[in-house]
């Protein structure tokens, strides 16, 4: 099979792109990303001389460089996880470029995946969509959507679309949709690689509110090897959800991270709340592993553990990441917020 993989050059796409490569010897990726921010080509490093990956810089909301990419590449199956993916972002640098990246480039993906006969698309989403929980209970596939800040809206409005093509041009099209991830190569705006780059820093750990936000937590891995699950065995037309099974506070996680590094508690601060903040979020995977098989394999705390050992191993990978643009959106996102 020969996938199209856009946003394969950041975090959970680059982690899918091996996962494919090492499980799969007979499959070819054509890995499709703006290079953005958060798409970084030294995640790829490994790949360079790798025969069955190939590598195309394009942005999925042109419709010029994804009318490129497929021309002449006989794409069997398009993995979308390309995105603009953090709630913040959305909040304070505005919704436009979510909108354009979000809603308008998968619709051009369908449309291309439509006009080239592809067997199958996969709309990688967020549990997000789903709103936010009460102190009981978790997402199901049939929890109705109910978005609460501009980057969960694209995404939801997103999966419409991809429904819309299933539903009224008959294109093979799934959706998962997954709790937080962690793992090696995550952007450190994200929550566990930012707080383990401030403690080895013995930088102030901010954390929002009461630090009792509730998530389900992932190990990339697992998510990565569930998308694959799905890509080769999900109905079509249908949802699955990709959860951890590990929904906790993040006060609790922050700890860990910091019990892990060895360093004290008093590196927490805690700041404002920010706006619309889903107080809670569980997944209830039940649909993906009575009907795929599919679970996830990684403990979390030794899958933090060794996420930890990553980002202290690999430090010169992201110290050169926490400058220039990261810099200025890491100041919008906490420099203004008072202290409580």
């Amino acid at each position: 099979m020969r996938i199209l993989v856009t946003g394969g050059a950041g975090f959970i796409g680059s982690n899918f792109v091996r996962l494919i490569l090492r499980n799969h010897p007979d499959d070819e990726v054509v890995n499709f990303d703006a290079l953005t921010y958060a798409g970084n080509i030294e995640n790829l490093a490994d790949l360079k001389d790798n025969p069955r990956h190939t590598f195309v810089h394009g942005d999925i909301a042109s419709t010029r460089d994804v009318a490129r990419v497929f021309r002449g590449q006989g794409i069997d199956a398009v993995v979308n996880f390309a995105a603009e993916s953090h709630v913040d972002r959305s909040l304070h640098m505005g919704p436009r470029v979510f909108i354009r990246t979000n809603i308008l480039g998968t619709q051009i993906l369908l449309d291309a995946a439509r006009k080239h006969r592809v067997q199958r698309f996969l709309q990688v989403s967020t549990d997000e969509v789903y709103g936010s929980l009460g102190p009981t209970g978790a997402f199901t596939e049939a929890t109705p959507l109910q978005p609460n800040n501009p980057y969960s809206a694209t995404k939801a409005g997103a999966d419409f679309m991809v429904r819309a093509a299933h539903h009224s041009h008959g294109l093979n099209a799934v959706i998962t949709r997954c709790s937080n991830n962690f793992g090696p190569y995550q952007f450190p705006e994200k929550l566990i690689p930012l707080m383990i780059a401030n403690a080895l820093a013995d930088k102030p750990l901010p954390v929002y509110g009461d630090g009792l936000h509730v998530r389900d937590w992932i190990y990339v891995e697992d998510h990565c090897s569930g998308i694959d699950v799905v890509l080769r065995k999900g109905v079509a037309g249908e949802v699955y959800n990709l959860g951890g099974n590990y929904d906790v506070p993040n006060i609790q996680i922050v700890k860990g991270i910091l019990k892990l590094l060895g360093k004290p508690d008093s590196l927490i601060t805690y700041v404002k709340d920010r706006p619309g903040h889903d107080r809670r979020y569980a997944m209830d995977n039940t649909r993906a592993r009575t009907e795929l098989g599919w679970q996830p394999a990684h403990p979390f705390d030794d899958a933090l553990r060794e996420t930890v050992n990553w980002y202290v191993a690999h430090q010169t990978w992201w110290q050169r990441i926490v400058s220039g643009e990261y810099r200025k959106a890491y100041d919008q996102m906490y420099g203004w917020r008072d202290k409580e």
